[in-house]
């Protein structure tokens, strides 16, 4: 799909000088921090944070996919997938089963797809299923971030989510599900109290939307 030329700004890494201002807002806050020059540093750095036996949901996520870690948190013995869980259940019957495995996880792992200057990370999803995880319900999360997501205000934020990351989500989410997406529920993270629970790793490599 096109977007508009003005929406250029949306996919260009963030510099140096504005990555360093938004790490320490964001360590400020209680969320830990790493940043990685290339994906590949990052996908491994995922993969060694995951503990043996944890049960991990992997958040529908075009960064994960993009990075190759959907298919290896699919293909993984050393650890549960909570999606290959969930595709043996039935969810006309199973449904509260389901509902119950996303919502408190070991280990939440996504991306986001805004975060701001003063720490403030934003999460937008039509149905929600990965929101309460992120809020409470998952003992540590692990978001992957690209830094063309970072912004310099809480307004820019919102603007990426409905003018950039809206219209490709929705061309996705009607390949993959055949109907479209919308920003029906967003989170706005501005602190994590307990320590380490939630890591953010951003990517100085244009992945994601």
């Amino acid at each position: 799909m096109t977007l508009n030329s003005s929406h250029s700004t949306f996919t260009q890494l963030a510099a140096d000088e504005q990555v360093e201002r938004t790490v320490q807002a964001l360590q400020t806050h209680g969320i830990h921090v790493v940043v990685c020059e290339t994906g590949e540093e990052a996908r491994a750095y995922v993969l060694a944070c995951i503990p043996a036996g944890a049960e991990v949901y992997d958040a529908p996520s075009r960064t994960l996919e993009t990075l190759g870690l959907t298919e290896q948190i699919a293909r993984a013995s050393r650890f549960q997938s909570v999606r290959t869980q969930l595709a043996t259940l039935d969810l006309a019957t199973e449904r509260n089963k389901m509902r119950k495995l996303i919502a408190a996880p070991d280990l939440l792992l996504g991306s986001v797809q805004a975060i701001t200057e003063q720490g403030e990370i934003l999460l937008a999803s039509a149905s929600g299923s990965q929101l309460g995880a992120a809020v409470f319900g998952a003992n540590k999360v692990i978001w992957v971030v690209s830094t063309q997501k970072l912004v310099h205000t809480l307004a820019d934020g919102l603007r990426r989510i409905r003018e950039y990351s809206l219209p490709l989500e929705n061309e996705r989410a009607l390949q993959v599900y055949g109907q479209g997406s919308a920003i029906n529920k967003l989170l706005t993270v501005k602190a994590e109290h307990e320590p380490d629970r939630i890591t953010l790793v951003l990517v100085k490599q244009q992945i994601g939307f």
